[in-house]
C-alpha cells in the first residue's frame, strides 16, 4: 500500500471510528430518557417533581434534571426521532465538543425556562436540547466554513425547518415554547463557542 492509500485509509477508519462512537453515544442518552420515564410510570410519576416550577429557588437544583424528565411515554416518543438524528450528527463532529454543547444548552434552557415560564407550570422534557441541537448542527458548517457541514446543515433545515417553527408558536396549548425558543438560541450560542478551528492547508 502507497503512503498516500494509508494516509486515506487511516481517514476512513477514523471517520467510521466517529460514526461508531456518536451513534453510541446518541442511542444511549436516548435509551436513558426511555429508562427513566419506564422508572417514573413504576412509581407514580415521581420523578415528575423534576420539573422546573419557575422562580422557585428550591427549583434550581431541577435545571439540569428536567431536560431528561418526560411527562408520559407518548412525550419520549416524540422526542425520541429527532434527538437520535440531530444528537448523532452534533456527535460527529467530536465527544467533547457534543458533550459540552449538550451542556450548555441544557443549562440555558434550563435557567431560561425557570426565569421566563408562566407561573404554576411545571416544564420538563428534551425539547429545548433538541431544539438547541437542531441550531446547533444546522449552523455548525456555516460557522466553521465546512462545505460537508453547511450541506448537511441545509439539509436538515429543509426536513425540519417548518416543524421547528411551528413549536416557536405561543398558541400551542401544553407546550413550552419558551423552553423551545430559549433551547434554540442557546444552539446557536453553541455553534459559535464550540466551532472547531479551520483546517489549514500546506502548498
Amino acid at each position: 500500500m502507497t503512503y498516500g492509500g494509508s494516509i486515506e485509509a487511516a481517514r476512513r477508519g477514523a471517520t467510521r471510528g466517529r460514526a461508531l462512537t456518536a451513534a453510541k453515544v446518541t442511542l444511549a442518552l436516548v435509551a436513558l430518557l426511555w429508562l427513566l420515564e419506564v422508572v417514573d410510570t413504576a412509581t407514580g410519576h415521581t420523578l415528575d417533581t423534576f420539573g422546573i416550577q419557575p422562580r422557585d429557588p428550591s427549583e434550581l437544583v431541577d435545571v439540569i434534571p428536567a431536560s431528561f424528565i418526560h411527562f408520559g411515554f407518548g412525550h419520549v416518543a416524540a422526542n425520541t426521532i429527532p434527538l437520535l438524528v440531530l444528537g448523532f450528527f452534533a456527535a460527529l463532529g467530536g465527544l467533547r465538543r457534543f458533550l459540552l454543547a449538550c451542556a450548555l444548552i441544557v443549562v440555558a434552557d434550563g435557567l431560561g425556562v425557570w426565569l421566563v415560564a408562566p407561573s404554576h407550570t411545571n416544564t420538563a422534557g428534551a425539547s429545548g436540547l433538541i431544539f438547541g441541537l437542531f441550531a446547533f448542527v444546522v449552523l455548525s458548517g456555516f460557522v466553521e466554513r465546512r462545505p460537508l457541514g453547511i450541506v448537511m446543515g441545509v439539509l436538515i433545515a429543509a426536513y425540519w425547518g417548518t416543524s421547528f417553527l411551528a413549536g416557536l408558536s405561543p398558541t400551542n396549548d401544553g407546550v413550552s415554547w419558551q423552553g423551545h425558543l430559549i433551547g434554540l438560541l442557546a444552539g446557536v450560542a453553541a455553534a459559535f463557542v464550540f466551532r472547531r478551528p479551520q483546517a489549514r492547508s500546506h502548498p
